[in-house]
């Protein structure tokens, strides 16, 4: 949740800025300035103490001496004036929240809020959140409780909780509307050939998309900024009467879970190894991706135009990890080609369509349509569009659509030229226009036809997700808070991502998170597809974050209000270049480290009474440089007796500013006299170093 500017809590609390500055500054909360932006559950604690001397006085405590379990708690004459509505239980039907008067009952839903659990007590938010502390539990306003402790905290204030089961009455309206769409089974599933769907998978660099870009004629690495392919796109292509889908997934070890997607929608893998390479340590993590899809995999050996190259090289490779080639006596075809020369090209796909028919894959395009979404993403003028293959069925323009907690009508379809196509049949790719929001990349995509029995499921799952996220992951206590005080010393560097695509989102995030460091951490504030906007500004304002945007422009006028709110904005086209500047940004936030030097060592002969008071011990430079200004240690016997600064040197009549190994001098500590002949003074400074994650 977005953090309340002061200045708008001034405004809605009719104060000056500078007073509910001070007002905060006494409650021990730090703020800079009127624009500065405060947690919304401080805000409403300041709320709720501003206005607590002009409200009428609260409800008695119900577990007053005069009060019995028959009985009502005695309320004030301004209570009984308010409306009952006012004292509601506003998460359970019918309303009254406080029971009758000679049961006490208190019925609520879970999940109960911090919040709500207040007003249904007819008490301050505040009362409860002390209430809480005496029970050793740290909550918010808005923290939810779990149903011991609310029933705890009930019973201290003379109630007794009922729980009303939520998640049961949940199942009964789920039965009601039958099976999932996702999970409907027909009987002729299978019924004409479909074409196979391929992913090309390889270490980075190894040529998959120039070998892509060879079989569909096109140029879609010299797009990609640093020629590394930023996320996945699908294309289908004919070879002698024979259709194959193909899926071109990102290289960078960035994309790993993106990979992992590609395999998982596939039937077969092409794994590229570039011939002058071998097997590197991402072409292992393909084949294991490829193996836990438990698809087919035939191995495509990339740059065979090369000099000095040595293809059995790269067979023995294969056959080290558990790939045997058919030449060999195993069962995993090689096709040597070239994406500069194109050849072996055509041998490489006739070796996909000998696959296919082996896997003899078929559909029914008559059904309704069955589809993995490869890609989502927020498009100016489109609204929510998914990039999707389609698995069974088929879907078109004007057919209604589910994938998760959206839906819609299908208002358009792109196949990957760019060209509107009227409908999309199995084996296809194409982005689809028309979803009411963006969905996950790998959820499941159906068509359906009973629209208002989607507009309820859609509305149940809704419901679902937002119960799941009030729901406590664990329950704080003050131990919990001090440890997350300690916690929180640390650094944070605070992070709005804005990406083309959702997929790139995630393996912008995978990548920052996978920066170790023990002094700083990153916090993602929000994580959203799309151009940057004005209210990412605003939201990076309030929370002191900066914003990164990967693929994504940056609307008119942002630029304007950023430099105005001091928010720094940074656009990145390559993973790598982000992932680097990112590391170089939180090493900038660590002051540098203070690191202890030895300069020196003396021993003292002689000790000199001072006209004006104070001792200086005469000395022996044995070891080093002893320098006005350095810290010094005094040991005596072994011992530490004083750790302090040399305040003064003297060689004869003369002050000095250092005086090296093999010399006398005299010297004088900062705030010391107690010396005896015999001590020895160690001499050291510190040095800065630049500090490290």
């Amino acid at each position: 949740m977005a953090k309340v500017r002061v200045y708008k809590l001034a405004e809605e609390l009719e104060l000056d800025a500078g007073e509910l500055i001070s007002i905060l500054r006494k409650e021990g909360v730090e703020v800079k300035s009127h624009m500065s932006g405060i947690d919304p559950e401080i805000a409403d604690i300041i709320r709720e103490q501003l206005t607590s001397a002009t409200e009428p006085s609260e409800v008695a405590s119900p577990d007053a001496d005069d009060a019995t379990p028959s009985e009502p708690a005695p309320v004030s004459d301004a209570d009984k004036a308010e409306p009952v509505a006012a004292q509601k239980d506003i998460v359970s039907s019918p309303p009254p929240s406080l029971a009758s008067a000679n049961s006490k009952e208190l019925h609520l839903k879970p999940p109960i809020i911090v919040k709500d659990l207040a007003e249904a007590l007819v008490i301050k938010p505040n009362t409860l959140i002390h209430e809480l502390l005496k029970m050793n539990i740290f909550a918010s306003i808005n923290q939810t409780l779990d149903s011991s402790t609310a029933e705890q905290v009930c019973e201290n204030f003379g109630f007794h909780l009922i729980t009303e089961k939520r998640e049961k009455q949940t199942a009964t309206e789920s039965t009601s509307l039958g099976p999932a769409p996702e999970d409907v089974v027909y009987d002729d599933e299978e019924v004409v050939e479909r074409p196979p769907v391929v992913a090309f998978l390889g270490h980075v660099d190894h040529g998959k998309t120039s070998l892509l870009d060879r079989i569909r004629n096109t140029k879609v690495t010299a797009k990609e900024a640093g020629g590394i392919t930023q996320h996945i796109g699908a294309t289908t292509i004919e070879k002698n009467g024979h259709w194959i889908t193909f899926i071109d997934t990102p290289g960078h070890e960035a994309f790993t879970a993106m990979r992992a997607r590609g395999a998982g929608t596939t039937d077969i893998v092409v794994l590229v190894v570039a011939a002058d390479d071998g097997v590197m340590p991402q072409t292992i993590e393909a084949i294991n991706h490829a193996r836990a899809a438990e698809v087919p995999i035939v191995v495509a050996v990339n740059k065979c135009d090369l000099e000095g190259i040595d293809p059995l090289k790269v067979l023995t490779q294969l056959q080290q990890n558990e790939l045997t080639p058919e030449e060999w006596g195993g069962d995993i075809g090689v096709v040597q080609v070239s994406a500069e020369t194109g050849d072996g090209i055509d041998d490489l796909l006739e070796r996909l369509i000998l696959e296919a028919e082996l896997l003899e894959l078929k559909a029914n395009p008559k059904l309704p349509v069955k589809a993995i979404v490869i890609e989502s993403q927020l498009e100016q003028g489109l609204g929510a569009t998914v990039n999707v293959l389609v698995k069974n069925g088929s879907v078109r323009v004007g057919d209604t659509v589910l994938c998760g907690q959206f839906y819609g009508k299908v208002k358009a379809l792109y196949d990957d030229q760019g060209e509107r196509i009227k409908e999309l049949l199995p084996s296809q790719a194409a982005k689809l226009v028309g979803l009411s929001g963006v969905p996950d990349c790998g959820a499941i995509l159906v068509g359906v036809t009973d629209e208002k029995q989607v507009k309820k499921l859609v509305d149940q799952r809704e419901h679902l997700l937002r119960t799941e996220h009030l729901k406590p992951t664990r329950q704080a206590n003050l131990e919990d808070l001090f440890r997350q005080i300690e916690e929180d010393a640390r650094n944070d560097l605070k992070v709005i991502v804005k990406t083309d695509v959702q997929g790139t989102g995630e393996a912008v995030v995978d990548m920052l998170t996978k920066i170790e460091s023990l002094k700083i951490r990153i916090e993602f504030v929000h994580i959203g597809v799309g151009a940057i906007t004005e209210n990412d500004v605003l939201l990076a304002a309030a929370s002191d974050a900066i914003v990164v945007g990967f693929h994504v422009r940056v609307n008119a006028g942002v630029n304007t209000l950023a430099k105005k709110e001091g928010v720094d904005i940074r656009l990145y086209s390559v993973i790598y270049e982000l992932a680097e500047q990112m590391k170089e940004s939180m090493i900038g936030m660590l002051a540098p480290e203070k690191r202890e030097v030895a300069l020196g060592q003396s021993e003292i002969l002689e000790i000199f009474e001072m006209s004006k008071g104070g001792k200086i011990c005469g000395c022996s430079v044995s070891k080093g440089v002893v320098k006005v200004g350095a810290k010094a240690r005094v040991h005596r016997g072994g011992e530490l007796i004083y750790d302090g600064t040399i305040a003064s040197l003297r060689r004869f009549q003369d002050d000095v500013k250092e005086v090296r190994q093999g010399f006398e001098c005299g010297i004088r500590l900062d705030h010391f006299n107690d010396f005896e002949v015999g001590d020895v003074i160690d001499v050291y400074d510190y040095k800065e170093i630049a500090a490290t994650l």
